[in-house]
C-alpha cells in the first residue's frame, strides 16, 4: 500500500469515526444536517438532498438539502420504487451515474428542483437493522465519475447514521402525538367556552372555531388559545 493510499484510508477512518462520533442529536433536523456537512466533506457536490421514508405511506419526502429549498423540504415525495430514489430505498443498494442522470429510465423529474438537471448522480440508501429509513443523493452539476472508494465511503455513512436518523424520527413521531393530544385539549376547552357564551351545539362551536381560524389566518391553536385567555381576562374583571 502506498502512502498515497495509507492517507486515504486514515482520512476515511477519521471521517467514519466523525460521523459515528457527531450524528446523536434528538432533533430530526439537526441530524440531517450534520449527515449533509459530511457528505459535502466527502464528495464536494454541488447537491445533497435527504429524503426520508414515512412508513405508514410508504413514501419518501424530501427533509433536507445543501442549496436553499425551504418552500420544497416536505412537499418533494416519492413511493418506494419511484424514481432511483426510490428504487435505492427498495433495493437497499447505491447507484451511481457520472453524467446525463436524467435519461436514467428511474429517473423522476421534478420541474421545481433545479438539481434535476445536474449531471452527475450518486444515490446511497440509510438503511437500519430494521430496513431503509431514507436516502442519501448526492449530485454534481458536470459530469463526475464516482470512485469505488467514495460510493463505499458514502454507502457507509448512509449505514452509520441509519440509528440517529431512526431514533430523531421515533421522537419527532412522538413529540407530534403529544402536540396534537394538546391541541386537543385547547380546542375541546375553545368549544366548551363558545358553547357556554353562545348556546352552540358543540358541532356549530367547531365550526366558529374553524371559520374564525381561516378567516384571521391563525391556526387553530391560536385561536383555542385567544378564546382562552378572553374567557379568562373576562373572569377576573
Amino acid at each position: 500500500m502506498t502512502d498515497n493510499e495509507v492517507a486515504k484510508l486514515q482520512k476515511e477512518v477519521s471521517l467514519l469515526y466523525r460521523v459515528a462520533q457527531t450524528v446523536h442529536s434528538l432533533e430530526l433536523k439537526d441530524v440531517l444536517r450534520e449527515i449533509v456537512s459530511v457528505v459535502i466533506e466527502v464528495s464536494h457536490a454541488d447537491s445533497v438532498l435527504i429524503y426520508v421514508l414515512d412508513p405508514k405511506k410508504s413514501e419518501l419526502i424530501l427533509r433536507a438539502s445543501k442549496n436553499p429549498h425551504a418552500a420544497l423540504l416536505q412537499n418533494i415525495t416519492m413511493k418506494m420504487g419511484e424514481g432511483i430514489t426510490g428504487w435505492v430505498a427498495r433495493q437497499k443498494q447505491p447507484v451511481a451515474i457520472a453524467e446525463g442522470a436524467s435519461k436514467d429510465s428511474r429517473f423522476k423529474y421534478f420541474r421545481n428542483l433545479p438539481e434535476d438537471t445536474y449531471e452527475a448522480f450518486l444515490s446511497v440508501p440509510i438503511i437500519t437493522k430494521r430496513g431503509v429509513v431514507g436516502v442519501i443523493n448526492i449530485q454534481h452539476k458536470a459530469p463526475h465519475a464516482h470512485s469505488q472508494m467514495e460510493i463505499n465511503l458514502l454507502t457507509a455513512v448512509g449505514k452509520l447514521v441509519g440509528g440517529a436518523v431512526e431514533n430523531a424520527l421515533l421522537i419527532e413521531e412522538t413529540l407530534s402525538l403529544k402536540e396534537s393530544l394538546e391541541l386537543r385539549k385547547l380546542v375541546e376547552k375553545a368549544k366548551g367556552i363558545l358553547m357556554k357564551r353562545k348556546g352552540l351545539s358543540e358541532e356549530a362551536a367547531y365550526k366558529v372555531l374553524q371559520k374564525k381560524s381561516m378567516d384571521l389566518r391563525k391556526s387553530l391553536k391560536e385561536m383555542a388559545d385567544a378564546i382562552i385567555i378572553a374567557e379568562q381576562l373576562s373572569v377576573t374583571h
